[in-house]
């Protein structure tokens, strides 16, 4: 009797093991046919999907970027004005491609390596008065330079958007002459205030 009754519990335990092992086939099994039956790469309704979204097109819809200076749209505005000419890789040859309002500072004799969006990069000589006693009156020194244009501004006019170099900076491959080093140094790197304020109020309007 003691060992019949001792074997029953164990009996039913291993029937109650058997049940669950089942139950979780089961479930497994049903977890595999619904997936199944879904398309691959359908996203599951309970996973929320995340993740940025790209915009739907529309024809006549630009998304490139704004315009922005090239070789062929940037010039260097002659005596610093918008009123003058604008040059494309001028040889400045004969008076020269003056760089002041005052006529006190010219290029000349120029040759361009690189004339882009970005920068102009010319040797030549850059002529410069040392207005000494007075700028009719002084002495023109010619000086074999390199100069880089840069930082070119919009201009827009009814003749269509253009840009002006507003930045020079020279290296001097001989050095500067007595009369213009100290506080007669010319500006350098020299920025062009007054053209770069023009430029950007052509556009304002």
């Amino acid at each position: 009797m003691d060992i019949t009754r001792a074997g029953r519990p164990r009996q039913i335990a291993s029937w109650a093991s058997l049940a669950c092992i089942a139950l979780l086939l089961t479930a497994c099994s049903s977890s595999a046919s619904s997936a199944a039956s879904s398309p691959a790469g359908t996203p599951s309704t309970s996973a929320p999907v995340t993740g940025p979204t790209a915009p739907a097109s529309t024809p006549g819809t630009s998304l490139g970027p704004a315009a922005a200076p090239t070789g062929a749209s940037t010039f260097l505005a002659a005596a610093q004005s918008l009123n003058g000419t604008l040059l494309h890789e001028p040889a400045c040859g004969g008076s020269g491609c003056a760089l002041s309002g005052d006529s006190t500072a010219f290029l000349s004799q120029m040759k361009w390596t690189t004339w882009s969006g970005s920068e102009a990069v010319g040797t030549g000589t850059y002529k410069l008065d040392d207005c000494n006693p007075n700028c009719a009156a002084g002495q023109v020194y010619s000086l074999a330079t390199v100069v880089t244009l840069s930082q070119p501004v919009k201009v827009c006019s009814a003749s269509g958007t253009r840009w002006v170099w507003t930045h020079a900076f020279f290296i001097f491959l001989q050095g500067l002459p007595q009369p213009l080093t100290g506080q007669n140094a010319p500006q350098n790197p020299w920025t062009f205030s007054s053209l770069a304020t023009a430029a950007q109020q052509s556009c304002a309007s």
